[in-house]
């Protein structure tokens, strides 16, 4: 997913414990040769590195698109 259009967004969703990735970390840490971090490519992990910009589970997904396209589309 971080390949691709998906973080082109001005506002990066993801569902909790979702994994968000590349390639696996399989194949990264056989790249860069070092251990990752507990949680890498996890949603937690990348919310709190700047990557995404909000966790909303699924059930609640509608609602806050719904809220977000009303405050930016917002007109006076």
């Amino acid at each position: 997913v971080s390949a691709s259009f998906a973080m082109l967004g001005d506002i990066i969703i993801a569902e909790p414990d979702a994994l968000i990735g590349f390639a696996g970390q399989r194949v990264i840490k056989q790249t860069v040769g070092v251990d990752l971090p507990k949680g890498f490519q996890r949603a937690e992990f990348l919310l709190d590195h700047g990557l995404i910009d909000m966790i909303v589970d699924r059930s609640d997904m509608q609602q806050t698109v719904g809220d977000l396209m009303k405050f930016f589309l917002k007109t006076d």
